[in-house]
């Protein structure tokens, strides 16, 4: 008898089902993707055996993952299942394998007009024996991103796998215990409270009673609720000792992950450390000891934090204050020596350590880094920014990676770029040169110098990995190249740069001299162009137009490129621009269709085929109206007619008028004017197909009209070449 049957349930019967899976401290900052995986795997678990749920909660503390699913019935419905085979002409072998699929024999199949037809009873199954199976299932293939044997059944491989050492189960449909069969784990109705305040076993008697018989044993189950505790209390604090709270939410996320029952505390230390850099502070506070610092009513950081401790103190919290603030006085205390070390000497002393450390095996020092940084950012400055001082440029660019080799910074790396901008101040460096220290591992910078060294260090990283061979393949791009491209595309349009990319990559390339030999410009440039599209995905910018001026060759300012996308999409988008689409996409078919292009003799330099020097090219240096007239009728292979028909009249009068008008506005970077002008050859184009036989009789009038349709292409991609454009 079923479960079911056996309690007596009715069709309509439902109950809570409660897992808590108890463990060792889980890391703080993998518990919300591990209550999150839990529910979603529950979810999915309860899907696939025709479970329905009222929805699922979900829980996670330093010790526990938990989830409660609401209001399942108490067994699945049974189902009649009709599966279709082969063909009864079917060869054997699909016979056998669609009976090993059902499980059925042969003369349990139907032969319905020449197919077998299996039909496949599947009976009602307790929801208990469901749970079961699914929670040994979620904890055997919980895709934790660490996980640990532990105990002596590590020794083998096919042993349980746990981000700690996994204590107990309890798993409670309404107030049964399912029994979930996981070696060596104990599974019940039985949790433990707070280490410290409850640490006996305690029952659990449902869903009905988790949530408050935990918080009766001093364990706030549910996350959100302890961060609020954590977010008031630390603020409050403050507010009370008349500071203001640097607020943090991630430090108020992961005290949460922390503590089973929280409570902020206010600490102080000694005001003397406020020599040293705040970010030291800071870091040392928040990155070490998970504190919340604050600021004084002058905005200047206060000698106070906020701790958060697991537990109600009998005395009000001092001995646990007086600890951490022992700690970090300890921590300050080495701060600050290695603060005042560094300080002795120069930041140019540091240099000649650089030489010792190395940028990347076969790509030479730090040391010659800089020196590369160094030149690469001075003719930056000198080909971009006239604003600014080369020479300021290439000192900012050699003491850039500098503060690597300080005592501080090997102490705390975070602070790469943040110490050197310290040092270079104390030494007096120009303040172009502190700023360009400090912005320099920023997303985007500001400021000419700093523009300037950020600019140089990502563009000489990338030559040098990718002269090497060292590419980003697939989700793979352990070296960060993708985010130094797409770093230095924000810092370009950020601050409106109008810098040449090819040029300034193949500065990069000679910067690296033999070692770069082997870097392919145009595939690094292909590189920034994927990133490109990629950045501007979210800015809803389309990936084809991109392509599409990409592809007219010679694009490499950023910022001129992006405005001319931006005018493109504009215009596609009209009816206007859509109809020139179709037009343009109906010659283009017609062109490659006929493989019709017009003659390419005198359409521009570098086009005959020849070297162009003006000296070889007689007709470089007409002046005389009549022959250049000659000349460009032969470049767009459009003779006058007096018999053509009016659509075809028409096409080349407005041809003759946009093409120039294009153009100019081309020039001026007037995107949109340069659309402006090509909407005008919509209707031209229009009256031309319909009243126009392309393919006439006559051949030289079907010369002369794919001649038309080719310079109407051909001006169409003076802007941008329409055959990448989608849709």
């Amino acid at each position: 008898m079923s479960d079911r049957l056996a309690s007596g349930a009715t069709e309509n019967d439902a109950a809570d089902f409660l897992l808590e899976l108890l463990s060792e401290e889980i890391p703080a900052r993998m518990q919300a993707k591990a209550r999150n995986d839990l529910a979603r795997m529950m979810v999915e678990a309860l899907s696939a055996a025709g479970l329905s749920h009222a929805g699922v909660d979900n829980y996670s503390t330093p010790r526990r993952l938990a989830l409660i699913a609401r209001d399942l019935p108490l067994a699945t419905e049974a189902v009649r299942e009709e599966l279709k085979g082969p063909r009864t002409s079917a060869p054997p072998q699909a016979l056998d394998g669609f009976l090993r699929k059902t499980g059925l024999t042969r003369d349990q199949l139907e032969d319905r007009d020449g197919t077998w037809f299996a039909v496949v009873d599947k009976p009602g199954r307790s929801t208990t024996d469901v749970l079961a199976e699914a929670v040994t299932a979620i904890i055997r293939d919980f895709p934790w991103p660490k996980a640990m044997r532990w105990g002596a059944a590590s020794r083998s491989a096919a042993s349980l796998r746990w981000v700690r050492p996994l204590h107990s189960i309890v798993a409670l449909l309404g107030e049964k215990i399912v029994p979930v069969a996981i070696e060596g784990v104990s599974c019940g109705a039985a949790t433990l409270g707070h280490r410290f305040h409850h640490p006996g076993p305690i029952t659990i008697g449902g869903a009905h009673d988790y949530v408050e018989k935990l918080r009766a044993c001093h364990v706030i189950v549910d996350q959100e609720e302890r961060e609020a505790i954590i977010r008031k209390g630390t603020f409050d604090a403050a507010e009370d000792a008349g500071f203001l709270l640097v607020e943090d939410e991630g430090l108020v996320v992961e005290n949460a992950g922390l503590t089973e029952w929280p409570r902020p505390l206010l600490g102080g230390f000694d005001p003397e450390y406020l020599d040293v850099p705040e970010e030291v502070i800071q870091l040392t506070a928040r990155i070490n000891q998970k504190y919340f610092v604050m600021r004084s009513p002058d905005g200047k950081l206060a000698p106070h934090f906020v701790c958060t401790a697991n537990i109600d103190a009998n005395d009000g919290g001092e001995a646990i204050v007086a600890g951490n603030e022992r700690v970090l006085a300890a921590r300050l205390s080495d701060a600050r020596f290695f603060w005042e070390q560094d300080l002795k000497l120069g930041l140019e002393e540091f240099l000649p350590k650089l030489e010792s450390m190395l940028f990347y095996e076969g790509m030479g020092s730090l040391r010659a880094k800089a020196d590369r940084m160094a030149e690469l950012s001075a003719r930056l400055a000198r080909d971009y920014f006239p604003e600014c001082d080369p020479e300021i440029a290439r000192r900012a660019g050699l003491l850039a990676k500098a503060d690597l080799a300080t005592g501080m910074v090997g102490e705390f790396p975070e602070l790469q770029g943040v110490m050197g901008s310290y040092y270079a101040d104390r030494q007096g460096e120009e303040p172009g040169t502190v700023a360009a220290l400090r912005q320099q591992y920023e997303a985007s910078v500001e400021g000419p110098v700093a523009v300037c060294v950020a600019l140089a260090d990502r563009l000489d990283t990338l030559a040098a990995f990718f002269a090497r061979g060292i590419k980003p393949t697939g989700s793979k791009d352990p070296f960060a190249l993708r985010r130094a491209a797409l770093q230095t595309i924000l810092t370009i349009l950020s601050n409106g740069t109008r810098l040449r990319l090819q040029a300034a990559l193949e500065q990069a390339k000679a910067g690296l001299g033999a070692e770069g030999a082997a870097l392919d410009v145009s595939e690094l440039l292909a590189f920034f162009a994927d990133r490109l599209k990629v950045q501007q995905r979210e800015a809803g910018v389309r990936h084809d137009l991109i392509d599409a001026v990409f592809a007219l060759g010679g694009e490499d300012d950023l910022v001129r490129l992006l405005a001319r996308v931006t005018a493109l999409q504009g215009f596609v988008t009209t009816g206007e621009g859509g109809d020139l689409l179709a037009g343009y996409k109906r010659a283009a078919n017609i062109l490659k269709k006929e493989k019709w292009d017009l003659p390419r003799v005198m359409t521009g330099k570098g086009e005959q085929g020849i070297p162009q020097t003006g000296e070889e090219d007689p007709l470089v240096l007409v002046e005389e109206p009549a022959i250049a007239a000659a000349v460009r009728e032969m470049a767009t292979g459009s003779t006058q007619n007096d018999d053509a028909p009016a659509e075809e009249v028409a096409l080349v009068a407005a041809l003759d008028r946009a093409e120039p008008d294009a153009a100019r506005a081309v020039a001026a970077e007037d995107f949109t004017a340069a659309m402006t002008a090509l909407a005008s050859l919509r209707a031209p184009i229009d009256a031309f197909f319909d009243k126009v036989t392309v393919n006439d009789s006559d051949a030289e009038a079907r010369k002369r009209r794919l001649n038309l349709l080719a310079r109407f292409r051909d001006a169409v991609h003076n802007v941008a070449d329409f055959s990448k454009i989608e849709g």
